[in-house]
This record gives C-alpha cells, structure tokens and sequence, in this order.
C-alpha cells in the first residue's frame, strides 16, 4: 500500500509508544481509500481526566455505507448510552494479519481487532469469546453451522474469534455474452466454465479467477477444489490435498487459465475482480456482491446485464461450496476494557438487521435470528435489474462453506491460507512450471510440518 504501510518493526514501535490511536474527537470517516482512516464516534465525560474509551480496528468496508452506519450512527450512539469514548480505526485490509500480529507480538493495542479471515494461529493471545456466543446465541439463536466451524477449536473447546459476519461468493456473470456463446448458457459447472472461457476471451471478454497471492485468489481456488471433491484437510485435521481430485482440480484450472483468462489474474489485488467487471471487459468473476453493487452504482446499464450465480458444480458430484469472507473480531487478552469489548459485540449482532441493509445485503448474519426477514428483503431490491438479482442470497447456506471444510478452520489452515499455498500450487500449474501433479505434491511436502507443528501445540 505504498507510503502508507507499515512493516512489523515499525509498528511494534508505535504501539509501544502508545500512537496508534491517536485521533481527534469527532473526526470523520469513509471507505475506498489505502489509508487508515480513524473515527472517535463520541467523546462522552468532557472534562473528565480519564473517560473510559474502547478502541476498534476494522477494515474499510467494499460498501462505504457500512462504515458510514457504524462511525456516525451504531458507534456514536452505543458510545452515548454506555459513556464510552469509542475509537474507530479502519486500516487498509492488507495490513489487517501486519496489524494484528504487531499487537498480539507487542501486547498492546485496540481492545477489539477485526479480521476478514478468523485468524486461529493467534488462539493464545486472545480471549476464550464463549461469554458473548452464549449471550447472543440466548437472544437470536443458533450461528450458522459453518460459521462456528469458522470460530470454535474443538481441540481446545476455545471460541477464538466472535463472528461478525460472513459474505456469500457467487459467480458474476454477463449473461449477454455468455448467451452469445450459447443461448442459455450459464457457469453453472466447472465444465461450463471452461468450454466457455475461449470464446470469451477471444472476443475480449476473459474470465477472472484470481491466481495471486491475495487472499480473494485463496478463497476462489478452493471454492474449485470442492467443486472437485478435494480439500485441504478431513475432518480431523489431517492433511489431504495430494489427491487425484486435487490434481484434477489443477489441471482444470490450468486449462480455463491459458484459454480464458489473462496474465493479469497473477497479480490480482482483492478489488481486481470488481475493477474488471465493472469495465465492462470482464464475462465473469467470483466475488462477493460488492462487485455487482460497484457496478450498479457506476454503470447501472452494464449492471442490468450482470447476474449471480451459485458455486459451480464438478465433476465429482459433490455439493457446490463456496468460500469467501467471515469477518471476525477478537478480544486480546491484554485489553484493559473486556467487558466493554463484550458488550459492544452483543450489541452490534443485536442490531445486525441495520448492519445487513447498510452494507446492500454484503453482511449477512452470522446469528441468522438477527434478520428474520433476510429472505423477503434480498427477493426485492431498488437497485438490482431485476429486482430479485439477489434472491439467491436467501438459500447460500446451502452452496457455501467454511475455509477447511470438511473440518473445522484451524490455525494450520490459517497458516496455510496465508501464506498462500494454494495460489501457489495452482499458478505454478497455469504457468506451465511444473506438471499439475508435482504441484500438487510440492504443495503437500510444504503443508505436512505446518499441520505437525501445529498438532504438536496442541491445536488441532
């Protein structure tokens, strides 16, 4: 992020010297920037020498009105009713696992840190969150089932991150130029997908599927895997990715590689995807609906022809299941204010309805009870031609899934996930560096000793 990043020894400086958060009350706050932007929503007990103060790290939101809702109306008014001074920080999302690291590292820092993947590795640093699961599982009932696969160690029986929301991952497609290659066609498998792909791009219209190093390229590729029957791991945490239907899913995605898409995918950042679709080049992507929403906002016209779609079918005959975004916050142990911090999370799922509208349906619950009316609300929107665009958004349970599925996400899959793994095996195949199945096993000889290292800390 140029300028604006800061490397790990700088920031373990900084927060020794307690500047992270140095912020004025009142200061405003809006997304779509590299630099982090702070928000003091209130500054309760003027006067005071010391008013309490809760300190948030976030990201900045793919829809900017989200963060609109939580600086100027949720924050402002929570911090009112419980004579908190709360301080707002969105930081560029990359540096979010820096950040985060730093403080855990340093001891010191936000009393809530927001992750867009929950970070299991630093299980130690933080808090056991089962208080506050319990108290809003006692209010709006169950989380989803692949939610909590998201948060909880079953090894350890530790909550280590309370969910803040999960996105779905559709396809984006241009249904005109796809029915230009054939009437009715749709990506509705991965076979679709790949006997589409050369005409699309010989018309200049390429398909996107991320194979950087970005945690957006992670999530497609093993949205692929599944579509193949291949995973990371079982459901024990064992190691099992050097399979023939992993070494499938490669191949297939060298093949959609050199005939649809272009060089471009191996340098993706997490807004390349929206930036192509909404250029009007791009005939697909995988995204959350932010893509879509970029487009309407920009080109209502070019977004009339974009639909969604599911995760595509394989050839295994397994259940689609997509993995995107599960946003989370954890509460370090070293927090000066964890009773704060708890209630602030109770709170904020109780209001997750205002959440869901304000960010155009991109939050959905993690706690399904907070928005009772999810399916009558996406059936019909203002913005979408047709309206019902994003009725599927009602049912994508059911074609999404968690990172580590058929287990749990644990701290060898968070290790693995960012280092990244899985970009690196799959675009070591697309480039023609090594054959799909010695990718494949590279991939497995560096995965083992992560899944061991942490087995043997009692992890996983």
């Amino acid at each position: 992020m140029g300028d604006d990043r800061l490397d790990r020894r700088e920031f373990l400086r900084l927060t020794a010297g307690g500047a992270v958060c140095a912020v004025a009350a009142g200061a405003g706050c809006s997304s779509g920037s590299d630099k982090p932007k702070k928000s003091a929503a209130n500054a309760p007990g003027a006067g005071n020498a010391a008013p309490r103060e809760l300190r948030i790290a976030t990201w900045s939101h793919f829809v900017p009105a989200y963060d609109a809702w939580l600086d100027n109306e949720f924050t402002k008014r929570w911090g009112e009713q419980h004579d908190v001074r709360v301080v707002v920080d969105h930081l560029p999302l990359n540096e979010l696992p820096i950040r985060g690291d730093a403080e855990a590292a340093a001891k010191r820092g936000h009393d809530l840190f927001w992750f867009i993947n929950p970070r299991a590795a630093l299980e130690d640093d933080v808090i056991d969150h089962r208080e506050v699961v319990d108290e809003v599982t006692g209010k709006l009932g169950k989380m989803v089932p692949h939610v909590e696969r998201s948060v909880f160690n079953p090894k350890t029986n530790k909550f280590f991150a309370f969910p803040d929301h999960w996105s779905a991952g559709p396809i984006h497609y241009r249904v005109d130029l796809w029915d230009q290659v054939q009437p009715g066609l749709r990506p509705s498998t991965w076979d679709d997908i790949r006997r589409a792909g050369a005409t699309l791009k010989a018309r200049g219209y390429p398909l996107g599927l991320g194979l950087s190093t970005d945690l957006d390229s992670g999530w497609t590729l093993n949205t692929l895997m599944h579509g193949y029957g291949s995973s990371i791991q079982d459901e024990d945490a064992n190691p099992t990715i050097n399979t023939p239907a992993t070494i499938e899913a490669v191949k297939a995605c060298a093949e959609i590689y050199r005939t649809g898409m272009t060089d471009e995918v191996f340098a993706w950042d997490a807004s390349s995807n929206n930036r192509l679709l909404a250029s009007g080049r791009g005939s697909m992507v995988f995204n959350a609906i932010s893509a879509l929403r970029t487009a309407e906002q920009q080109d209502p016209e070019l977004a009339s022809r974009i639909a969604l779609a599911p995760a595509p079918i394989g050839p295994s005959g397994a259940e689609p299941r997509g993995v995107y975004v599960l946003g989370s916050y954890v509460i370090w142990k070293f927090t000066p204010q964890p009773d704060l911090a708890k209630q602030f999370l109770v709170d904020l799922s109780l209001a997750y309805r205002d959440a869901f509208l304000q960010s155009s349906f991109y939050n959905l619950p993690a706690f399904p009870g907070a928005v009772p009316d999810l399916a009558a609300l996406v059936a019909t929107d203002t913005a979408a031609k047709p309206p019902n665009k994003y009725a599927l958004l009602a049912d994508a349970t059911s074609w999404s899934t968690n990172i580590g599925s058929p287990g749990f996400l644990n701290a060898a899959i968070d290790e693995i996930i960012n280092l990244p793994l899985l970009s690196k095996m799959f675009s070591a195949a697309a480039r023609g560096q090594m054959s799909p199945a010695d990718a494949v096993a590279a991939a497995e000889a560096e995965m083992r000793p992560i899944f061991e290292k942490w087995r043997e800390r009692g992890k996983i």
